[in-house]
């Protein structure tokens, strides 16, 4: 059926609407200017956040779908202004994160001549993206953006990116949107194999001290009540990756916490001692396994993923199962006895101790000295209900942010796993935020992460964005000065910051805040940042030299696992 004639420009905005979006994040520019200038007509159904770098865009995108469970959007020019993207799309390709990241681009006559802002997008971002492509003709519009939210919403979600020539953004067409489900070579779900599930039921059912790894594939999969009905039946205990950690709640009896190199003792320690390993989602990332030559030897396992390449990529697996957890949960469900391991549940607790004794009191609880990061990350929490949207950066200010905040429902947790972006954090939570503006969203900052996208406290202001920021400010790059002491005899090389009065940079910009240093003074900032009808920054001076604890050294056996002194 024919439409009505409209600019390319004002076909992209009207399928996007058709495809579900509310909000964009996007920077203008030449090769984008039609875009922006059909937006104008209709501010009344897109929400357009002016960001201040295309790479808060990208990141803003990015916070937005992991609490949404939407598609992020970004719009941005040609040549900078999308090669500025780069990261973010990276980052969501490495975090299978559903975005779509449309790009102003030189006109097509113009194509190949090395003119005024233009860049080969295509050609970078196709070894970083699900899909790629460049539009010419306004009749491809409508059909490249439904297939675009297609690919990055299905099967493992992941970023697309649309090129958009700025002659295709002017040229008239006869609109038609008709919504892409189905491409021909491209299965987004597996189907599921019997034999397998059969398989995977028999060693579940066999399994005397079975131990499942739980990532980010059961969000994403909204298989979150399967996981709990399944974990029930078979009595099985829990570790979590950072991604994967709001899956369950936190208080709940088999969530045993978090994997990995500064994850807690019993679930790095039971990897090693269980006798079946059922990997849920994840993807054997190294920073949860350690020295894969005696990662869990001792163990059958079974992997289920979406993504038949993540399964025997790192870890040779007994039974693979292929295909959507709520799917294959489900399925395994339904075999699988009843059981009881409670001995093997209980050995737990001698991890926790040693854990509580050597660490966490003198982290979370301490009664003298510097502010800790550990204290302040579980005062917040606890001062939040434990319902909070938890937002990191990276570096220290991010282990200790997934280790001690605590959480009660999924989808809370938005940080850069795979690829550890110092800078996410702060255009992040802007995306979360409206991704979920009914929640609280409590973002953690160290005083370098801040200093990288800085300038985003200019959207914040723009949209009066009511976040609650805290940066952990120990006036050094944390988490490589940790490195530096532990393995490179205290060469501190580029790694001391001097850095500006952040207090007096938040008040420029009209955000609340306020700096505390005492410890008697935490409880009362706390509730006033909570409290505060607006954005705030709280600045904690913490001491210079605090170290993540428990680690495991990079490429070492999970067993070798280092304390404090």
């Amino acid at each position: 059926m024919m439409g009505q004639k409209i600019t390319g420009s004002e076909a992209l905005l009207k399928t996007l609407i058709a495809e579900g979006v509310d909000t964009i994040f996007g920077y203008p520019g030449g090769q984008a200017i039609p875009i922006f200038d059909s937006l104008y007509d209709y501010t009344d159904q897109l929400k357009l956040v002016l960001v201040r770098h295309e790479q808060g865009a990208t990141h803003a995108a990015q916070g937005y779908a992991r609490v949404s469970g939407k598609v992020g959007v970004t719009i941005v020019t040609s040549g900078p202004g999308a090669t500025n993207t780069i990261t973010g799309i990276a980052d969501a390709m490495m975090d299978s994160t559903p975005i779509v990241v449309i790009t102003g681009q030189v006109p097509s006559s113009l194509l190949g001549t090395d003119a005024f802002q233009e860049i080969d997008v295509i050609g970078i971002t196709q070894p970083i993206t699900k899909w790629a492509y460049q539009v010419r003709k306004p009749e491809e519009i409508a059909w490249a953006i439904s297939r675009a939210f297609y690919i990055a919403s299905t099967g493992r979600p992941g970023p697309v990116v649309i090129d958009l020539a700025k002659d295709a953004q002017v040229g008239l067409i006869d609109y038609v949107y008709e919504k892409v489900n189905y491409i021909r070579s491209y299965q987004p779900i597996p189907d599921i194999d019997p034999e397998q599930i059969r398989s995977a039921a028999e060693l579940i059912n066999n399994a005397r001290k079975p131990f499942a790894l739980i990532g980010q594939g059961v969000i994403l999969s909204h298989a979150e009540k399967e996981l709990m009905t399944f974990l029930e039946k078979a009595d099985i205990p829990a570790g979590m990756t950072a991604l994967g950690l709001s899956a369950l709640p936190s208080d709940y009896r088999l969530n045993k916490g978090l994997l990995g190199m500064h994850g807690n003792v019993g679930p790095n320690r039971k990897t090693m001692e269980c006798d079946l390993l059922i990997a849920i989602g994840m993807r054997f990332d190294d920073r949860v396994t350690g020295n894969l030559e005696t990662y869990a030897k001792q163990a059958r396992i079974i992997h289920f993923d979406i993504d038949n390449s993540e399964i025997g990529k790192n870890v040779p697996v007994d039974v693979d199962v292929c295909g959507d957890a709520k799917e294959t949960l489900s399925a395994v469900v339904e075999l699988i006895k009843p059981a009881k391991h409670t001995t093997w549940i209980t050995s737990f607790d001698a991890d926790e101790e040693e854990e509580n004794r050597k660490v966490i009191q003198k982290e979370v609880f301490p009664t003298e000295g510097s502010l800790k990061m550990g204290e302040i990350i579980r005062k917040v929490s606890e001062a939040t209900d434990n319902k909070a949207i938890l937002v990191t950066d990276v570096g220290q200010n991010q282990m200790m942010g997934i280790r001690y905040f605590k959480y009660s429902q999924t989808r809370s947790v938005v940080t850069s796993g795979g690829l550890g972006t110092m800078g996410f954090g702060l255009p992040a939570a802007i995306g979360a935020k409206f991704g979920a503006p009914d929640r609280t969203v409590c973002l953690f900052l160290g005083d370098g992460g801040l200093q990288m996208t800085i300038q985003e406290f200019g959207t914040i202001m723009q949209e009066n964005l009511h976040l609650k920021m805290i940066v952990l400010n120990n006036n050094f790059l944390g988490m490589v000065r940790q490195w530096q002491e532990l393995f490179f005899q205290e060469r501190y090389s580029g790694t001391i910051m001097v850095n500006p009065d952040f207090v007096g940079i938040a008040k420029a910009y009209a955000i609340g805040s306020r700096l505390v240093e005492k410890r008697e003074e935490l409880d009362e900032a706390i509730e006033e940042m909570l409290n505060y009808d607006g954005p705030y920054l709280l600045v904690a001076n913490v001491e210079p030299n605090g170290m993540v604890y428990p680690m495991i050294p990079a490429g070492a056996c999970l067993t070798n696992i280092i304390f404090p002194k």
